[in-house]
């Protein structure tokens, strides 16, 4: 994604979540805008639908990605449509709906790319960062790697309804911080650029986990791609 498609979804109402795409997303996250049909794009997963089992099962990875993320490709370019059909007729009645509507569908879109990309296979019980970088920053804003995954599987379980458990690096504080996105177009610290999201949305894990939110998010500690994380760690503080 070229910055200024980043800039055009912060017009419409990004806000924070804008900042998932200050990294290098032509290789983490392939071609997510077509510049010539103008219009977002979903990716496809990095890894087959079954690549996370037993974690998380092939069949809601599938209706995840090729169902539920693509309503929010089909949203978001719906919305940035009649948003330039405004423009162009100088009607704006109903422009607050259709922002709201590029926000709500432009965030669920970026998360999900980060959510995707920031999975991987698991390779063990003892799945921890290794990259210098990004431990020390863990360490120094949550006191030790335990007391982060303690934090953050709380606020993830704890998310009211549907939302999302997210790690952000905060530039001006030059730390990590934990957020909660009761709705993920209204994400609170607008400075803070995600490098790690959980979907705590419940057709992420209901199929598997029925209503057991805890025992999804401490499985999905298992398959999380640390080295993805500490690229989006760099990026966001280049």
């Amino acid at each position: 994604m070229q910055r200024r498609e980043v800039l055009k979804l912060t017009a419409a109402g990004m806000g924070a979540l804008a900042g998932a795409a200050l990294f290098n997303t032509s290789e983490a996250n392939g071609q997510l805008y077509n510049n010539e049909t103008k219009k977002y794009e979903l990716p496809p997963l990095p890894y087959p639908y079954e690549a996370l089992e037993p974690h998380i099962d092939a069949q809601t990875m599938r209706l995840h990605h090729d169902i539920h993320h693509l309503s929010y490709v089909n949203g978001l370019n719906n919305a940035l449509t009649k948003l330039e059909e405004a423009r162009t007729s100088g009607d704006f009645s109903l422009v607050k709906h259709w922002s709201r509507e590029a926000a709500f569908h432009g965030a669920g879109h970026l998360l999900h790319v980060l959510f995707w990309n920031t999975m991987a296979p698991a390779k063990g019980s003892d799945n921890k960062p290794t990259d210098p970088a990004l431990v020390e920053l863990i360490n120094q804003s949550f006191g030790s790697f335990d007391q982060f995954k303690k934090h953050f599987a709380a606020a993830s379980t704890t998310v009211e309804a549907s939302g999302w458990g997210i790690l952000a690096f905060e530039p001006t504080g030059n730390r990590l911080v934990i957020l909660q996105a009761e709705k993920h177009q209204n994400l609170s610290q607008w400075t803070a650029v995600p490098i790690l999201a959980l979907d705590v949305w419940e057709h992420a894990y209901y199929l598997k986990y029925q209503n057991r939110r805890g025992e999804y998010v401490n499985n999905w500690f298992n398959v999380i791609n640390w080295d993805a994380v500490a690229k989006y760690l760099a990026a966001a503080r280049s």
